[in-house]
C-alpha cells in the first residue's frame, strides 16, 4: 500500500491565516502539528515513510518541502496547473506504477482532523483489503451525527461482511452536498454516509476507470508516465496540463464506475471546512466562547477569537467568529463561516491581494 495526500488546496475560508503562501494544510487548526503533518503522522502507521507520495502545486513548493521532511524528495509531486482531484491521484497513480505494478493506493485529502490513529488504520486496511480482493473502487464513508449540509452523501446498499469491527457496503449512489431537509432525511433513513473523500484503490484498477470514463484525461497521464525520469518529463507535463479537463474524482469517476464499495469509517472525522468547525472541535468556557491567544470575554457567548499577537476584547456579542492575524482582521457571525471565501473573492476583485 501506498499513501497519496493530496496538499494543491488553498483554504480561503480560513482567511485571514490562510493567505495564498500559506494554505490551509499548512495551518495548525487543532494541536501542535499541521494539519499535513498531522496526515502524515497517520499514514506513517500505514506504511513506510518511502511509500507516501505528496501531490501538490509549485507554487507551494516551499512549504510543502518544510511541512514534510520525513518524505522522499523524489515523491513530492506538483503540479503546474490546478486540475482538480482525478489528475491529481492520477498523476500520482503513474509515478507510484513506474515502481510497482501491484500499487494500491490509499488517498486523502491533507487538510482534514481524523482522530484515533487505530480505528483509522483498521479502516483503511480492510478497504485495502476489499480494493485488492475485488478490484473494486473502494471510498471510506463516516457514520453521520447531524445532518450536515456542506458534506457530500454515500448511500449504502448491500452489506458485505469482513470484521466485526469494520462495516463494508456496495454503493448505490453519490449524493451531492444536501439542503437541511434532504439531509435531515438522509440522516433518519439510516443508509447514508458522509463522503469523507478518502479513497482506497489499486492504481491500476484507477486508471482504467479513468480509460473508460475521462478517457482524455487517461491519454494525457500516459503522456506524463512515458517521460518519467527523462529530459523531456517538465515540458510533457506543461504541455499536457494546459491542455487537460479538470473534473473531480468523485463526478468524473467514482459516481461512474460499475464496482464501487465504501467501508464506514467509526473514527471522529472532520474536514474542517470553515472557521464554525474549528469553534465546534475548541474547549470553551462556561459561556461557550473558545479562543486560541489571548482574548477577554464580557457579556458574550459562543464566540471563537484567534490572535496571533497583542489581545482582541469582545463585548456584548454572541455567535461571533474573530480573526486576528498578520496586519488583517475578520468578523463574522458563526452561520456565515463559510462565506468567508466570498469576502477572499470580493477582496481579489478589488486588487486588494497583498493582503491575501
Amino acid at each position: 500500500m501506498y499513501g497519496v495526500i493530496m496538499a494543491g488546496g488553498s483554504g480561503t475560508r480560513f482567511w485571514p491565516r490562510s493567505r495564498s503562501d500559506r494554505a490551509k494544510q499548512f495551518l495548525s487548526l487543532y494541536g501542535k502539528h499541521s494539519l499535513i503533518q498531522s496526515t502524515l503522522l497517520r499514514f506513517s502507521h500505514l506504511v513506510p515513510w518511502d511509500r507516501i507520495y505528496i501531490v501538490s502545486n509549485r507554487a507551494q513548493k516551499k512549504m510543502v518541502t518544510e511541512h514534510c521532511l520525513n518524505v522522499p524528495r523524489d515523491n513530492l509531486l506538483f503540479e503546474p496547473l490546478s486540475k482538480n482531484t482525478a489528475v491529481c491521484i492520477g498523476l500520482a497513480a503513474v509515478h507510484i506504477l513506474e515502481n510497482d505494478p501491484d500499487a494500491v493506493l490509499a488517498v486523502s485529502p491533507s487538510d482534514h482532523l481524523v482522530l484515533d490513529k487505530k480505528k483509522f488504520k483498521d479502516t483503511i486496511t480492510a478497504a485495502a483489503h476489499f480494493a485488492e480482493e475485488s478490484r473494486s473502487l473502494v471510498t471510506i464513508g463516516i457514520l453521520p451525527s447531524r445532518p450536515a449540509t456542506g458534506y457530500g452523501y454515500i448511500q449504502t446498499g448491500e452489506e458485505i461482511a469482513y470484521r466485526s469491527s469494520v462495516q463494508v457496503f456496495r454503493v448505490k449512489t453519490f449524493a451531492e452536498k444536501p439542503n437541511l431537509a434532504t439531509a435531515e432525511m438522509f440522516l433518519k433513513s439510516g443508509d447514508f454516509l458522509w463522503n469523507s473523500g478518502i479513497f482506497v484503490f489499486r492504481a491500476d484498477v484507477y486508471l482504467a476507470a479513468l480509460e473508460e470514463h475521462l478517457p482524455d484525461t487517461h491519454d494525457g497521464l500516459r503522456k506524463i508516465q512515458a517521460a518519467i525520469g527523462s529530459v523531456r518529463y517538465e515540458d510533457v507535463l506543461q504541455r499536457v496540463y494546459r491542455q487537460i479537463r479538470g473534473v473531480s474524482v468523485d463526478y468524473g469517476v467514482m459516481e461512474h464506475a460499475r464496482s464501487v464499495l465504501t467501508v464506514r469509517g467509526n473514527f471522529l472525522w472532520n474536514d474542517l471546512g470553515s472557521w464554525e468547525q474549528v469553534y465546534l472541535l475548541g474547549k470553551k468556557d462556561k459561556d461557550g466562547n473558545s479562543a486560541h491567544g489571548n482574548a477577554v470575554f464580557v457579556n458574550s457567548r459562543n464566540a471563537y477569537v484567534y490572535s496571533s499577537k497583542g489581545v482582541v476584547g469582545i463585548v456584548g456579542l454572541e455567535d461571533v467568529v474573530v480573526i486576528q492575524d498578520g496586519g488583517a482582521v475578520l468578523v463574522c457571525k458563526r452561520e456565515e463561516a463559510e462565506n468567508v471565501k466570498l469576502l477572499v473573492e470580493k477582496m481579489k476583485r478589488a486588487n486588494m491581494e497583498k493582503y491575501l
